[in-house]
């Protein structure tokens, strides 16, 4: 192996911290809490982001920007949106350095602002400031608008892309005229990133609704996608939420109707950021690194020649740039690995660490037969295939991969779901097996809580087709008509 990784049994953490930083998506940087995405995590991300855009786009949502500053008396406008995010804050205060007695640049006491300003750690507030002016009438709704863009949310203990004092997301607001548009919105944009997440990431997700105690600040309700990660342990994966009337109503956001008159807005928001990175990783990869799906991986294919004297180098060269422009007619994102200082061997571990869903091995011999040799990154499965056949066999290849990642997936997380009918088998679960517990849970916020006190473990959610059946908390003994679904989580 090119460079070492700790095996996900010995450290699932410290794996995890490797492998990110080992395969070139992320490293630390000198400010604290906050990352480098270096150029083979961002190709990942821009390659999410493009598909997700497309998506936004093809429901109607246009893209917009706005301020990375925040005026502070926007948040006290929303009392539970502020409480939210209030320990959270980024707060600028001064807007001028200057030199000081012994040389060194020191805040400018004489430069301090009227108003504090807010990193943002959402725009909510700002974007529905700026709605005021944009909807008048029922003829301006529904406004649909996505923002691509960095967010800071103060964070005491950081995970390169889990948990990062800066990340990028993009976030959508959008303003309707009832509250059922609104409604139908949440769940349409629900069902877009479940979507993306099963059929670009094959991480398979569940959907359901958030908790009061779990739901975003401001919000009436949350819907989420909820993910399980190869240490048993949840990841929420998106987010979307209903905020009915209140962001509208304290900025008074109010259109004319059709019939003349005036109501305000019903207002939705959702988000996905690079937390969806660290899925990427922990969902699918192995203790050699990075195992990608094909239409999220920036190389889907890599040629290896395998040079044995001067002799064979032009005419390998030749052969794999023949291969590689047959197989990028398919649109196929290929890459022919002929740099002479590496090893095949070095390039075999490389391409293994960097996730690339099929290797091609090139050597003289091949050549010869008409063949090549051709490794899978997801099963280590070899073949022989033809030269004739690369184009039709490759695509079919890299569509079973997909697939395969995402079976795998799905069958880690239903070996890893369980039921619990008794506090103790909740428990003992936890702590022997981990995943997903459906439980019976009374109701009540208290007990949510009292239950993540003593376990760690929150509800993950409510899933939206869940299935109704009487029952006791599992805490509590109290009556409850349906399981909510337990996990401890990222």
């Amino acid at each position: 192996m090119a460079k070492e990784i700790t095996p996900r049994d010995k450290d699932y953490s410290q794996w995890y911290n490797d492998l990110v930083i080992k395969a070139g998506l992320a490293d630390y940087s000198a400010v604290r809490g906050c990352m480098v995405i270096k150029p083979y995590g961002f190709a990942i991300w821009e390659r999410m982001r493009d598909a997700l855009d497309a998506k936004f786009k093809e429901t109607g949502h246009s893209n917009a920007y706005f301020p990375l500053f925040i005026p502070k008396s926007f948040f006290s406008k929303e009392a539970s949106h502020v409480e939210g995010f209030a320990k959270e804050c980024a707060v600028v205060t001064h807007y001028r350095l200057k030199n000081g007695e012994n040389g060194e640049i020191i805040v400018d006491p004489e430069a301090k602002l009227e108003e504090e300003l807010i990193v943002r750690p959402t725009s909510e507030t700002i974007i529905w400031n700026t709605y005021r002016d944009w909807i008048q009438s029922y003829r301006d709704l529904p406004l649909l608008i996505n923002q691509w863009a960095n967010v800071v949310r103060w964070e005491m203990r950081t995970r390169l892309f889990l948990r990062t004092t800066e990340f990028l997301w993009q976030e959508g607001h959008t303003a309707h005229a009832t509250a059922e548009e609104a409604v139908e919105e949440t769940i349409k944009m629900l069902h877009v990133y479940a979507d993306f997440a099963e059929n670009w990431m094959s991480v398979p997700v569940i959907k359901g609704v958030k908790t009061a105690n779990e739901r975003f600040a401001g919000a009436i309700d949350t819907y989420c996608i909820e993910a399980l990660m190869q240490d048993g342990k949840a990841l929420q994966a998106g987010t979307s939420h209903f905020l009915g009337q209140n962001f509208a109503k304290a900025f008074d956001v109010q259109f004319a109707t059709a019939e003349g008159t005036r109501e305000h807005v019903w207002a939705t928001s959702w988000g996905v950021s690079t937390r969806l990175m660290g899925a990427l990783v922990m969902a699918h990869s192995d203790d050699d690194g990075l195992v990608l799906p094909p239409k999220l991986a920036p190389i889907e294919v890599v040629i290896v020649p395998i040079y044995k004297g001067e002799e064979s180098i032009a005419v390998l060269k030749e052969a794999g740039n023949n291969i590689k422009k047959s197989l990028e007619s398919l649109n196929i994102r290929v890459k022919f690995d002929d740099d002479e200082k590496s090893r095949p061997g070095y390039k075999f571990a490389d391409s293994e660490l960097k996730g690339i869903p099929v290797r091609i091995a090139l050597g003289m011999r091949d050549l010869e037969n008409g063949t090549v040799e051709v490794a899978r990154r997801d099963t280590k499965e070899k073949e022989v295939l033809q030269i004739t056949d690369l184009e039709v066999k490759i695509k079919h290849l890299l569509e079973q991969i997909q697939l395969n990642i995402y079976q795998k997936a799905l069958d880690f997380r239903a070996d890893m779901t369980h039921k619990a009918d008794t506090w103790e088998e909740f428990v003992d679960l936890l702590e022997n097996k981990g995943g997903f517990i459906a439980a019976h849970w009374d109701g009540r916020p208290e007990t949510e809580q009292a239950i993540k006190d003593k376990t760690k473990a929150t509800i993950r959610c409510i899933p939206i087709d869940n299935v109704q059946e009487a029952g006791k908390c599992i805490l509590t003994g109290q009556s409850s008509s349906q399981r909510v679904l337990f996990a401890r989580a990222y």
